[in-house]
């Protein structure tokens, strides 16, 4: 058995039963990192003893009997934004280079808790914005993985891992998803804390996850998730809603699925284009197309503005620093934030609960909408990690997201089929895509 090509809950299961070792999963994903790395280039940090040393520990307290976690022994990567104590944590940026927190983000001291072994920090493109990393795409080197998170989506693509651990301000997660032929699914707003995560938007930003089945998503995002006291958009979710067991259950009704094409549509490649087509096609009557009229297309500006403003408030110190440190990409950035008026950034904040209420009445009738992850397969070169643009709305609302993998461009890269829930309802719409991954994949 190649256990580095097991799943998490598949994983979680061996493990438990005794069927499998944490020591020998961590090993077979070692020698996995060792065979790609040097081409792939995923982690920013790897101790291969430390790994192992925690899941030996994980071992002797299975074999003494005491409780497990949902995630016993099963190897994750980290993003490089995310604290992680006594573990370098440097954002993929000069100015922190030798950066180690005192302190884990609350979402590891959550991981840790349910039994997840770090097994190291994964690439990030430089402060999570769009300055690239050094990572490369595993279907095929010369081209982008996306980004940000660039090394969670790599590390998983490449099964060096069976998931990892990213974060979204615009399309950090669905994006390299996409382009890396993974599972990536961004959350509601609010459903997971972001304290001791590097901040750039407020108000935007987001955790989530890369796996290889919808299942293992909800899984993983289910351990991460909770209110936080020191992260106030995570106290109006109520109780951790279970999103496993939902995922796993068949829907009472058949779905029924919105087809978005956007505004953009133009933007996407012809390839693409066609692919999406056949996925509303397979799915016959279930699917309508719908419009969301000029309230939606106005999102794209309103993320452009609160996110430059938000980042030129928290990036401005790192700033004054090192401003040598950013590329064209980010003097640009910082200069447009800091040239937003206070009452462009109010109305454009004020547009999400706008379009929140349309999308709601949306969601009465559909289980999900049916969009584009991305205007196409990874873009070839690695100076760029590719446009977010078909996230943009969907983050700004705080609506869960999930990107599929059941595309391919017209160069055999992955292309990935995005479908988009109503906020607070991340059950449902993990449910609604594993359905949806089994109709399609049973049609091919």
């Amino acid at each position: 058995m190649s256990l580095h090509s097991l799943g998490i809950c598949q994983a979680a299961e061996l493990i438990a039963a005794g069927n499998i070792t944490a020591r020998a999963l961590v090993d077979d994903c070692l020698q996995r990192i060792d065979e790609f790395e040097a081409e792939i280039q995923a982690w920013a940090w790897l101790d291969r003893e430390y790994a192992q040393r925690q899941a030996d520990r994980l071992d002797d307290a299975r074999r003494h009997g005491k409780s497990l976690g949902k995630l016993h022994g099963v190897p994750l990567g980290i993003k490089d934004i995310i604290d992680t104590r006594m573990i370098p944590t440097e954002h993929g940026f000069a100015l922190f280079e030798g950066r180690v927190p005192n302190s884990n983000a609350t979402v590891i001291d959550k991981l840790q808790e349910h039994g997840a072994i770090i097994m190291g920090k994964t690439v990030t493109a430089a402060l999570a914005t769009l300055m690239p990393g050094k990572t490369a795409n595993p279907h095929n080197s010369e081209h982008t993985p996306g980004g940000s998170s660039s090394g969670s989506a790599a590390a998983v693509a490449a099964y060096m891992v069976p998931g990892a651990v990213g974060t979204q301000t615009n399309g950090s997660v669905i994006r390299p998803a996409a382009f890396c032929g993974t599972v990536g699914f961004k959350p509601s707003y609010g459903l997971i804390s972001r304290k001791g995560v590097l901040r750039q938007s407020p108000f935007l930003d987001q955790l989530g996850v890369f796996t290889r089945s919808v299942e293992d998503a909800a899984l993983l995002a289910e351990a991460m998730a909770g209110a936080d006291k020191d992260d106030a958009s995570t106290l109006g979710f109520g109780a951790v809603p279970p999103l496993l067991s939902v995922c796993q259950s068949e829907p009472p009704v058949t779905p029924r699925f919105a087809f978005l094409r956007t505004s953009r549509w133009d933007e996407l490649t012809d390839d693409s284009k066609a692919g999406l087509e056949q996925v509303v096609d397979a799915l016959g009557d279930r699917v309508t197309e719908i419009s969301l009229g000029e309230s939606f297309d106005t999102l794209w500006e309103a993320l452009k503005i609160v996110n430059s403003a938000e980042m030129a408030t928290w990036y401005g110190p790192i700033y004054e620093k090192g401003s040598q440190y950013f590329l064209p990409i980010g003097d640009e950035a910082m200069a447009y934030g800091q040239s937003v008026c206070a009452s462009d950034y109010i109305n454009a904040m004020q547009s999400r609960e706008i379009v929140n209420g349309i999308l709601d009445e949306y969601f009465l009738e559909y289980d999900a909408i049916i969009a584009p992850a991305a205007p196409g397969e990874a873009p070839k070169g690695l100076d760029s990690t590719g446009n977010p643009m078909f996230s943009t709305p969907w983050t700004f609302c705080g609506v869960p997201a999930i990107t599929l993998p059941l595309l391919q461009g017209e160069s055999g890269l992955p292309v990935g089929v995005q479908l988009v829930g109503q906020r607070m309802d991340d059950a449902r719409l993990l449910r609604t895509a594993r359905w949806c991954m089994r109709t399609l994949t049973d049609r091919d």
